[in-house]
């Protein structure tokens, strides 16, 4: 019981602490701001320390990795923006914590994103950008912030995981079934170890490497990528550069704004979603570039004096040879309301349905429905302080138990 009072007294204090803390972070983000060559080059070095505790039900949902029933994971990220002249921008974010997903790895720190980007033209009709970023591809990517998002988990098409595994090509039907723990009978301590194996439709925002195009047309909006993996990768691959870039993503979105209350987009995904060392377990007879990862997907956001209302639609088939098409669609709907200037309240209706797959026994869903509802009221103490407490039920794909239960409370602090 130690680790969860600690980490309480801990959110505590940080709350007390930043609340008289304005001034100093305030004057801290002057300094932190500057330029150079009358204002040509200017740069801004800002940040996030976010303090999070889970208290969780078994078996752990989502990407969360760790053998307790709670858990508590502290993070800092640092961001960097810098303008050079009026076409050429850079970004990049370093992080440090216990893993890019909760979990209970050593505290460490990395560069998750680095991307430089070229404009020609100020009306905005092309940008070329290279690096590593988030993915193109919906809405959520763009606010998935701590400070921005009102969950403190992701949606669910971002982070639950299904049957597929990256690192071993499933040969039939019942290695399928057996990696989705659709039979009973699965020991837990075997599929708590299997699931590092899994993947979900799209891992987070997808820091892949690679190259983009975006622009902005009237009303339209166009971004397209071409990424060294694919939408389900894992944070750890999205660095890696084996396999000579032989088997791309690529990723592109079309939105329209017809004004300034409602954003409608369409999304579409294409890419292998085997890693090249998983080679080795192909089927004979076949590439590794048939085991393809395809998404199409509809985004829409409405906003309206203090409400805010999003919802994204995925659409996933995983190419198995031997097994057929892996199909299931996913989806969200959410909505914020700011009930004063400081306080808001959010909820989030999440469900994942699996399709059929022809079995010896006859078609059989390659996965567990699942549904989840997400309740999340916020209090932002300073324009530098913020604290989010959401709470989570959970049914389907949770072996005995019928329902499962999270509570995560995330304290942030913005400089």
């Amino acid at each position: 019981m130690k680790s969860p009072r600690l980490a309480s007294l801990w959110l505590l204090a940080g709350v007390t602490l930043a609340r008289g803390a304005g001034d100093l972070l305030d004057r801290v983000q002057d300094v932190l701001t500057w330029s150079v060559l009358e204002d040509r080059m200017r740069a801004r070095v800002s940040g996030t320390i976010d303090a999070e505790q889970y208290d969780l039900q078994r078996p752990v949902p989502g990407v969360i990795q760790t053998a307790g029933s709670t858990l508590f994971s502290p993070r800092l990220a640092v961001f960097l923006d810098a303008q050079f002249g009026r076409h050429v921008y850079a970004f990049a974010q370093a992080r440090a914590d216990r893993g890019f997903d909760p979990g209970q790895e050593k505290f460490h720190a990395r560069l998750d994103e680095y991307a430089v980007r070229f404009t020609p033209w100020r009306d905005g009709r092309l940008s070329v950008q290279a690096g590593r970023f988030a993915t193109v591809i919906g809405s959520w990517t763009a606010r998935h912030g701590s400070w921005s998002d009102p969950f403190v988990t992701a949606p669910l098409p971002y982070e639950n995981l299904t049957g597929v595994w990256d690192a071993e090509a499933a040969r039939s039907s019942t290695a399928l079934l057996a990696w989705s723990h659709v039979r009973p009978g699965l020991p837990a301590a075997i599929a708590a170890t299997e699931k590092k194996l899994r993947i979900p439709i799209i891992w987070g925002p997808s820091y892949a490497a690679g190259v983009a195009a975006s622009g902005a047309l009237g009303r339209f909006t166009y971004a397209m990528e071409w990424k060294n993996a694919s939408l389900s990768s894992r944070p750890e691959t999205w660095s890696e550069i084996d396999g000579d870039w032989a088997h791309p993503t690529m990723s592109a979105r079309l939105g329209y704004r017809p004004n300034e209350m409602w954003n409608f987009g369409v999304s579409a995904s294409d890419g292998t979603y085997l890693r090249p060392s998983a080679l080795r377990t192909v089927v004979p007879g076949h590439r590794l570039g048939e085991y393809r990862e395809r998404v199409l997907g509809q985004d829409i956001s409405f906003a309206w004096h203090y409400l805010q209302v999003w919802t994204e639609i995925y659409t996933t088939r995983f190419a198995i040879p031997l097994v057929g098409s892996a199909d299931t669609l996913a989806y969200f709907v959410e909505t914020k309301y700011k009930l004063t200037p400081q306080f808001f309240a959010a909820v989030r209706w999440n469900e994942q349905l699996f399709s059929t797959i022809p079995d010896r026994a006859g078609p059989v869903r390659w996965g567990h429905d699942v549904w989840r509802v997400d309740f999340a009221p916020g209090y932002r103490f300073t324009p530098h302080t913020q604290l989010k407490v959401q709470y989570s039920l959970q049914h389907g794909d949770s072996g005995a138990r019928d329902y499962t239960r999270t509570l995560a409370t995330q304290f942030t602090v913005r400089f």
